[in-house]
């Protein structure tokens, strides 16, 4: 487990109760992870317990790209994780 100290005010702007602001502050680094070519959508999918499939929709809202940058090994490695 990892903790972020944040100023509440934080999570107020974006009026979002403590729980809401952890699990948005977990759900965009995950994205962002997945965005830089850093994490499989399998594994993000893992961390937050959801589907694959799930977490591809999610990317969506995030306006990040499903297809991405990938190489033919992140493909493999997303595929033996889902």
């Amino acid at each position: 487990m990892i903790n972020v100290t944040y100023p509440e005010f934080l999570a107020n702007t974006l009026k979002l109760n403590h729980e809401d602001f952890e699990h948005e502050i977990k759900v965009s680094a995950l994205v962002k992870l997945y965005e830089l070519g850093k994490l499989s959508s399998g594994v993000a999918a893992k961390v937050l317990g959801i589907s694959r499939l799930d977490f591809l929709e999610l990317l969506h809202l995030y306006q990040v790209s499903v297809i991405g940058n990938n190489d033919v090994n992140d493909i493999r490695e997303d595929y033996n994780n889902a």
